[in-house]
């Protein structure tokens, strides 16, 4: 157990010095624009299939989970104020982060892993190049910039499919549910999910590029990095989620 504790603290350590070293990074020239906007593309545009089929259905289960269960109450009513709260608050910006980040961590982790064992970061370096600029910087803003577009994408589709579902089986007007919820939702419940998105988003670039940069032992040892980001990833948004909350608790007052 304590050599997983000093595993634990060392790999700890080295997501620190990267998180300032890519800091550092932020600030010298030239300014990675084309890198950035390629991440963009590869993280946020091709997650959007992901985020749809997932987020619908949610969204849909969600709501006959609430409605059957608000039904035995006799409050079935409320259900569009209830998904409203819960997508805005938690489900969407943190089932958005958990899933697409398991995609997004993993990707990153066999990219940078597999130019760490073939030998190409140490190119980098050899050439004068800084790796956390040219490798670690374009993914870490590409992804803190994604990932509330992501976030606001999954409130709405989830928001749609139980819309639907709750007009489709359960009789609630479509209308009704909209506006129910509208009055219910406010602009803090939507920025208290909202401004969790940039460090979920931080979480995986950097977890990723992680393990990506000490991937060894060639193919086998890209396999085990992906195996270990996903899990990792997963482990952290929901850790970093209660702490967020917590955060916004405190610094919102009637939240």
């Amino acid at each position: 157990m304590s050599l997983r504790f000093l595993g634990f603290l060392d790999h700890l350590g080295m997501v620190a010095q990267m998180t300032a070293r890519t800091t550092r990074a932020l600030f010298k020239r030239p300014f990675e624009g084309r890198a950035i906007l390629t991440q963009f593309e590869s993280l946020g545009v091709k997650s959007l299939g992901i985020v749809v089929v997932t987020s619908i259905f949610i969204g849909m289960v969600m709501a006959v989970q609430f409605a059957f269960g608000l039904r035995k109450f006799g409050g079935m009513e409320y259900t569009g104020r209830v998904v409203g709260l819960s997508f805005a608050r938690e489900l969407a910006p943190t089932l958005t982060a958990v899933i697409v980040g398991g995609r997004i961590g993993a990707g990153m982790a066999a990219e940078v892993g597999s130019m760490a064992v073939t030998e190409q970061i140490d190119a980098l370096r050899a050439l004068g190049a800084d790796p956390y600029k040219k490798l670690v910087l374009p993914r870490v803003f590409a992804s803190v910039l994604v990932m509330p577009v992501l976030g606001a994408l999954a409130l709405v589709l989830g928001f749609t499919g139980a819309m639907l579902i709750t007009d489709f089986q359960f009789g609630i007007p479509a209308s009704f549910f909209f506006y129910s919820a509208l009055g219910t939702v406010t602009m803090k419940d939507f920025a208290s999910g909202m401004i969790k998105t940039p460090f979920f988003g931080a979480i995986i670039a950097l977890v990723g590029c992680h393990f990506g940069m000490i991937t060894r032992g060639g193919t086998e040892g890209v396999g085990n990095s992906t195996t270990r980001t996903v899990v990792v990833v997963s482990i952290s948004i929901l850790i970093a989620d209660f702490f967020l909350t917590k955060a916004s608790i405190a610094l919102m007052p009637g939240f």
